[in-house]
């Protein structure tokens, strides 16, 4: 028979699934359901802003993953495991969603379609230019993103890191399209922060970018965060863009997960930087509204 302790757990449990997948029906991964779980046990989000810092976690994941045990299959909008490295990767391949509800796929396609040369029933999707790729370092992210269609809003193809070399039919179609970008995606940790230089490195000529997460993001959204041993960093192997509490925060062994971000605000903020700013549209209509806007004895600026 559970205990208090075992109750306030399942119905903190239950709260955290309501937030993982709002608004809306959002999917989410396992680790993105504790994370969430973290914060309805310890809700830092209410502290003032001036205070930054990255808790620890206030339940062991494995009290969490016993409490999950005992309703599986009952979590609407939960993944499944994730699939062996290889199978399916950016839209054009799909992967099960193992929600529970039904199943299917992200977008519709036979599961296990895979993203091998040749895999794509429609080999002239390599013909176009490709503005924008997005590298995942977790495989659980590229598919909670894949399960939720960013690859269709944000218009662009989704790989995860161990899916890496890029296919040579994506660097000739990101060689057509100038100023073509892969974005990476990745952990606040050693390992995440190398992950962009690793990409550099093996595709000369490609630009990339980094989006994220870097200490300072982790530490302004208290992210939840691990702690490891301590370590002297390898100044070499860390971006010069670091500033010194970012360096001293991964030489106390702390490191976050991409995971840990709400995945509503990880949906809305990597569609947001991935298509960048939207460049506006004027006309005829948008000049007349920006006249209203100005006001009765106010001028516009141009």
């Amino acid at each position: 028979m559970r205990g208090v302790r075992g109750r306030l757990l399942d119905r903190a449990l239950d709260a955290a699934v309501a937030r993982a997948g709002a608004p809306g029906r959002i999917l989410f991964t396992e680790r993105q359901l504790y994370y969430e779980l973290c914060r309805v046990m310890r809700p830092v989000g209410r502290l003032p802003r001036v205070l930054r810092f990255t808790p620890a976690p206030p339940v062991p994941y494995g009290r969490f993953e016993e409490a999950l045990s005992r309703r599986r299959g009952e979590i609407r909008g939960l993944l499944g495991p994730d699939p062996a490295s290889g199978t399916g990767a950016w839209g054009a391949g799909a992967w099960d969603t193992g929600t529970g509800d039904g199943g299917g796929t992200a977008d519709g396609l036979p599961v296990g379609d895979s993203f091998a040369p040749g895999a794509s029933g429609e080999p002239d999707l390599y013909d176009y230019g490709l503005p924008r790729l997005l590298v995942c370092q977790s495989r659980s992210v590229a598919r909670m993103l894949l399960a939720n269609d960013l690859h269709l809003e944000a218009a662009c193809p989704v790989l995860a890191a161990d899916d890496l070399p890029l296919d040579p039919r994506l660097l000739a179609g990101l060689a057509r399209v100038e100023g073509a970008t892969v974005h990476v995606l990745h952990d606040a940790s050693v390992a995440g922060l190398a992950l962009t230089a690793r990409l550099r490195d093996g595709h000369p000529g490609v630009r990339v970018a980094s989006l994220g997460l870097v200490p300072r993001h982790a530490i302004a959204m208290r992210l939840t965060a691990a702690r490891g041993p301590a370590w002297v960093p390898c100044e070499a192997r860390l971006p010069a863009g670091l500033d010194r509490r970012e360096r001293e925060w991964l030489a106390r062994g702390r490191s976050a997960e991409v995971e840990a971000v709400h995945p509503a605000r990880l949906l809305r903020t990597v569609q947001r930087l991935v298509r960048g700013p939207r460049t506006p549209v004027h006309s005829v209509w948008t000049g007349l509204r920006e006249l209203r806007a100005a006001g009765f004895m106010t001028w516009p600026d141009n």
